[in-house]
């Protein structure tokens, strides 16, 4: 299993980015590779721009190795 992106963020109450306005959290993916979840990230703080407040990042996960032996 490889490593897996998602490009999450959200409208955050305030331009310190602590917290989240509940109801805009957003989670796009996995994406097979960085590349695609670029994509999506450009797509998405290109949209937002116009606010300040609005902020979204990309995040990988790695494979879990004990998950990989349960199932070997």
């Amino acid at each position: 299993m490889s490593r897996q992106y998602w490009v999450i963020g959200g409208e955050y109450q305030c331009v310190e980015f602590q917290a989240v306005v509940p109801g805009t959290e957003r989670v796009f993916g996995p994406y097979r590779s960085y590349e695609e979840a670029d994509r999506k990230w450009r797509e998405r703080s290109s949209a937002s721009r116009s606010s300040a407040t609005t902020r979204y990042s990309i995040v990988s996960s790695a494979p879990n190795p004990a998950r990989q032996q349960a199932w070997a």
